[in-house]
């Protein structure tokens, strides 16, 4: 009874040390978690769960991949930081391993996903100056309604989300923006407005619940950027690096972006490390001195980036996702039978999949996940009635059908 009461103590602590001394910016699942293994994370009262959001698609690999771990250890050990004031013995093979592995010229290393983005978004502007000669600080950015690409002022002066952009203004000039899967929408814009230097895109818009365009719909995009010589940039920091079934969401037709974003499980989840690719004519068009970052190819951010995009092909974490995402969607597809008071809509590709939430009698996709929680498995919603699906891509069959049953069990509580 006393380590009962102890664990939960560490419970409480934890949660209070967070709410008393931290800011107050995100409103997570009141369960505390202290180790990850594989599939599974463990609290601090020994409980063991599935992860079903995987950090956001950040850790594909699995929590701890062993390979990925001794790659950063053994780099740590040696040399961890130079900057790039210096050469390092890492960067330039890491570079030629990423943009072998992608079929681009050149990579610009950075760290977070916000600031691939945003260095995508310069990368963007300064071709569309220097190469498609548009006037002097008149370039445009288009992106798509109910986007998510991170949380910087100029990344939130694309959203259309007011809980993103409300009171940070003013907003950043020089965005405009089309619905997500309209092709007409932006064939129109794209004709309408001549100084338009990238369309910026998520192949799946993952914070907006996993919403999935009609197919054709990059395809359609790319070949409309193509005619008005605009990039097209494309965001797979959440929807690449297997999660939807293809080494990028964008394979799925064949599309090759002029500019791509990765983050997240480029590093499995033990790093931070992002990266914008893109043939020498974009790229090259940033100078020594024009941008950069101090972490950016790092020796630790190399070794890790190279073993975990080696763990996604050696072990066929694509292939696996790709096959378990048709399950784990058809079982969805049967609870929304089961249950139609409750399930409105569900949807997915590969291990990407999202569940719509009815609210009723005061319940919401919060109690849900509140309820699978207690059943041992952990998933988050998003605005409000949706929740993602997302475990990581080396779950196998018989586990992810343990989930399944989770997911089945919590609902019928209601």
């Amino acid at each position: 009874m006393n380590t009962v009461m102890s664990n939960k103590n560490a419970t409480s602590r934890a949660i209070e040390l967070e709410n008393k001394y931290g800011a107050h910016n995100y409103h997570p699942l009141p369960v505390v978690l202290e180790r990850g293994e594989g599939v599974y994370v463990w609290d601090v009262e020994g409980k063991q769960y599935f992860d079903f959001l995987s950090a956001y698609s950040a850790v594909n690999q699995g929590h701890g991949h062993p390979v990925i771990l001794r790659a950063m250890m053994e780099q740590a050990q040696k040399l961890a930081l130079t900057s790039r004031a210096f050469y390092n013995d890492c960067l330039g093979e890491y570079e030629k391993f990423i943009t072998s592995y992608f079929g681009f010229d050149k990579v610009l290393p950075m760290n977070t996903g916000a600031e691939a983005v945003e260095t995508a978004i310069k990368l963007a502007r300064r071709w569309g100056y220097e190469k498609k000669a548009i006037t002097t600080d008149m370039a445009k950015i288009l992106v798509c309604e109910n986007n998510f690409h991170g949380r910087t002022i100029t990344i939130v002066s694309l959203s259309t989300d007011p809980e993103a952009y409300t009171n940070y203004g003013p907003q950043t000039p020089g965005i405009l923006k089309v619905p997500f899967n309209d092709l007409n929408a932006l064939e129109a814009m794209l004709k309408a407005e001549p100084n338009i230097a990238g369309f910026l895109v998520e192949p799946v818009q993952g914070e907006a619940g996993v919403v999935i365009a009609d197919d054709g719909y990059l395809l359609k995009a790319f070949e409309l950027c193509k005619k008005h010589n605009v990039l097209f940039i494309a965001d797979e920091i959440q929807s690449g690096l297997g999660r939807t079934g293809k080494r990028l969401a964008c394979d799925h037709e064949g599309v090759r972006p002029d500019v791509l974003i990765l983050g997240k499980a480029l590093s499995g989840g033990l790093y931070p490390v992002s990266a914008v690719l893109a043939d020498d004519e974009i790229m090259l068009t940033i100078k020594p001195g024009q941008h950069g970052s101090t972490y950016g190819g790092n020796p630790i951010g190399c070794k890790v980036g190279i073993a975990g995009l080696t763990v996604l092909r050696d072990e066929k974490l694509s292939e696996n996702s790709e096959r378990l995402g048709k399950v784990l969607l058809a079982e969805l597809g049967k609870i929304k039978t089961d249950f139609p008071q409750i399930v409105k809509t569900v949807r997915g590709k590969g291990l990407f999949a999202a569940m719509v939430i009815t609210e009723k009698e005061g319940r919401n996709a919060w109690d849900v996940c509140m309820k699978m929680k207690d059943l041992g498995l952990l998933a988050k919603p998003t605005h409000g009635d949706i929740i993602r699906f997302a475990p990581p891509l080396v779950i196998n069959e018989m586990q992810l059908m343990e989930c399944v049953g989770i997911i089945r069990k919590a609902l019928s509580s209601f």
